[in-house]
């Protein structure tokens, strides 16, 4: 039997979205087809019963990318599919922040979100119109889901008319564009925001959300509004919801209101949380104990009600909580509203990292380091999209240590990856350019102390990190988040400025936004309430602005700008460009040439196939010498560069001197060294390494050297006591061919005479 899809359609961004059902996965709960240019994702979603003895809603969200769905392979040895890479983990959080605040209290059946990337044209990614098809698969099931819900990406672009918003930007696109937006929201207002941009003003990221909510999200819930009239089940809340009884709720609260309310106002975390657990166990136990001595069913009953009461007391602390808030104005460790807690900082933390910092914010800690490497440490992204590698990333670490507690001792979890993805973002916005300063940067932060926010601490840390490592960074970047609570209600509100971790469980939204003086270069919005409107988000930038600005101003008395040198154990690195003809004679036969190069001056060379050259080694005298050879054996040789050449032929009237393979100068008797010279032998011999300067190329090609030159005044000195002779009067600096014979350059290989030809012409050429 066939079955005939569901299709409705919309032009969105300038292309077709395309949402289907009824045909795929029929024995899902819900599915859809979602297709946005030639991109699809098929998104399921299953809903369950919910496990015996669950008291909490749980929601799975899973994101794969087939690399089917792009002509590729996976790989490795087993040709499949592993687990999911960071992109996809991003993903997953990225859809799941949006849709379960919409869900009722009490709801705890299993609810299964699938999206598969089942064709992926390399233009319109996948990860948007996942969570878009995420959210239409829950519109048209019979889940008590209050959405719909959109996703859509914003970037900004330059024209020759300004700047200019993208809707649904391709991947070509987004190269050139100075912001990538992630936009979640609903017909009441936005409920995710991710954010990475290069200090784009506060202002233009408000008119960003404003257009990606008004071209992109409201379109795009009336097409799956659409869907839903053909074939939207009837919404059930089931028979499984997890509410807390009335008359439990009402003996918590008669039990411990007000001495609960009394421990709230505890200025520190954990001579606070000792108390409360202490009126915890005190309510369990004297009015809620587990009754083990009567039937089966009395313990089951006790057990429950224990259960329940202890969700009863957490829902009550939530309610005093807010309470304090919004009617008293007191926050739990005493402060005011836009007050941050104190900052210490401190950097060069470390003696053998390239750059470290320490930053405390009241009670978050996180320690940061910076390495510095060369190419071969970027690190290599395979998936839909084009290979590409990074030459900056940031890896967040949270052991249990740092929240006081002993528990499992595993790799990155999502919420890590997640964390490190936002500070990664927040300072890549102001980093040099791989052509300023071709390094590749890893920052480690280590959150040693945490409570509240974290992951802006290791915004704040990582940059002090970066600045203590000399990274010339564009400005001083810095995080802070910002919490809401209204009153019960919702028609009070308050956002308060760097909300601790008891105000973000408590809380309506954890608002996390990063930037520098000039502008904003990370967002992240978690919002457990509704949703936001515009007037609020701009209320919440202008008071994140305020908490940044002070942070920034201690950092700076700290440690003003980046240190003017890397440090003395990183690689010295230089960028050098040759033509890409020349890319084979600079590796040579079998890489020959390369590898003499490297051993001879004990450097790595990475070679792009751009013609792009990455010299590297710890010390910077050696990247230097070898940098003058292979501009000498790639390059057209320039009259003013210094090179550490080879003497290879001495004659009466010279020496000449190999700056490269193939490639030789001539150095004049007069050029040898300061003052007067009797023999050439007298300086150098054949076999020698000498540093010289070219001071004259022909028109034939002839290279004329001198030696003299390149000497430091020191050495100049030194040369006439050695001979007893006076420094002379000429104030030019060896550019002159001497009193004893003509200007005679050495010619090398591209149809210039060898050495052997030029040994058989006679001095008097000269």
């Amino acid at each position: 039997m066939t079955s005939k899809a569901i299709v409705v359609e919309k032009e969105i961004g300038g292309r077709m979205m395309r949402i289907e059902t009824g045909k795929v996965a029929k024995l899902a709960s819900s599915a859809v087809l979602i297709t946005h240019g030639e991109t699809t994702v098929m998104s399921t979603m299953m809903r369950a019963a919910p496990r015996p003895g669950l008291d909490f809603f749980p929601m799975q969200v899973d994101y794969r990318e087939k690399l089917s769905a792009g002509g590729k392979f996976p790989g490795g040895f087993r040709k499949r599919e592993g687990p999911p890479n960071e992109k996809e983990v991003l993903t997953m959080r990225m859809i799941d922040r949006p849709i379960r605040p919409l869900f009722p209290d009490g709801f705890i059946e299993e609810v299964q979100l699938q999206n598969w990337v089942m064709s992926h044209d390399g233009e319109n990614d996948a990860d948007v119109i996942a969570g878009t098809g995420a959210a239409a698969a829950l519109a048209i099931s019979d889940c008590p889901f209050d959405g719909p819900l959109a996703t859509v990406r914003v970037a900004r672009i330059f024209t020759d008319d300004g700047p200019q918003f993208i809707l649904n930007p391709t991947v070509s696109q987004l190269e050139y564009s100075d912001l990538d937006l992630v936009l979640a929201g609903h017909k009441d207002g936005v409920n995710m925001i991710e954010v990475g941009a290069a200090e784009v003003p506060d202002e233009d990221v408000l008119e960003a959300i404003k257009f990606g909510y008004n071209e992109g999200v409201l379109p795009i819930l009336d097409l799956i509004n659409e869907l839903v009239a053909k074939v939207g089940k009837e919404k059930r809340l089931g028979d499984h919801l997890n509410l807390i009884p009335d008359e439990i709720m009402a003996k918590v609260k008669k039990a411990c209101e007000k001495e609960l309310t009394e421990a709230r106002q505890i200025r520190g975390k954990h001579e606070r949380g000792d108390k409360v657990s202490e009126i915890k166990k005190k309510v369990l136990d004297e009015h809620f104990p587990e009754k083990i001595d009567g039937t089966v069913e009395q313990a089951e009953a006790s057990r429950l009600a224990r259960r329940q009461a202890s969700e009863a007391f957490r829902t009550l602390e939530k309610k005093i909580t807010r309470k304090l808030i919004i009617e008293k104005g007191v926050r739990a460790d005493g402060r005011k509203f836009e007050e941050i807690r104190p900052l210490e900082m401190e950097v060069g933390v470390f003696a053998r990292n390239h750059g470290s910092a320490f930053f405390q914010r009241g009670e978050t800690q996180s320690l940061v380091s910076c390495t510095l490497g060369t190419g071969k440490d970027e690190q290599i992204i395979d998936g839909l999209l084009p290979e590409y590698s990074k030459k900056f990333y940031l890896h967040y670490n949270f052991p249990p240590f740092c929240v006081g507690e002993a528990g499992r001792i595993m790799g990155p979890g999502r919420r890590e990856v997640g964390h490190g993805a936002l500070a990664e973002r927040s300072l890549l916005g102001v980093l040099p350019s791989p052509e300023d300063f071709p390094y590749t940067i890893r920052l480690v932060s280590d959150i040693t102390e945490s409570n509240g926010s974290s992951s802006m601490a290791s915004v704040t840390g990582g940059c002090l990190a970066l600045m203590d490592a000399g990274v010339p960074i564009s400005n001083t970047c810095a995080g802070i988040s910002v919490g809401r609570f209204t009153d019960e209600n919702g028609e009070k509100e308050v956002f308060v400025t760097d909300i601790i971790g008891e105000e973000d469980f408590f809380g309506d939204m954890d608002f996390k936004v990063s930037g520098t003086r000039e502008g904003i270069t990370g967002i992240q919005l978690d919002l457990k309430a509704r949703g936001l409107g515009f007037e609020q988000i701009e209320r919440i930038f202008a008071q994140a602005k305020v908490g940044r600005f002070q942070i920034i101003d201690q950092m700076e008395q700290v440690l003003p700008a980046p240190r003017s040198e890397i440090s003395r154990y990183a690689p010295r690195l230089i960028q050098l460009n040759i033509e890409v003809d020349k890319i084979g004679k600079l590796i040579g036969p079998g890489g020959k040439t390369i590898r003499a190069l490297q051993d001879k001056y004990g450097v790595n060379i990475d070679v792009e196939d751009d013609g792009t050259v990455l010299v590297s080694s710890p010390n910077a005298e050696s990247v230097e010498r070898a940098q003058a050879e292979i501009g000498a054996l790639c390059e057209d040789v320039k009259v003013g560069t210094v090179y550490e050449g080879k003497v290879v032929s001495t004659k009466d009237f010279g020496a000449f001197i190999e700056i490269a393979p193939g490639t030789d100068g001539m150095c004049h008797i007069s050029e040898l060294g300061e003052g007067y010279v009797q023999s050439v032998s007298d300086v150098v011999r054949v076999g020698d390494t000498v540093r010289v300067k070219v001071i004259l190329v022909d028109d034939q090609g002839r290279i004329k050297l001198s030696r003299k030159a390149a000497l430091s005044p020191e050495e100049r000195e030194k040369e006439l006591a050695e001979r007893g002779q006076r420094p002379e009067r000429s104030d030019r600096d060896g550019d002159r061919g001497g009193d004893r014979g003509g200007d005679r350059g050495g010619r090398g290989r591209g149809g210039r005479p060898r050495r052997e030809e030029r040994d058989a012409e006679p001095a008097a050429a000269e």
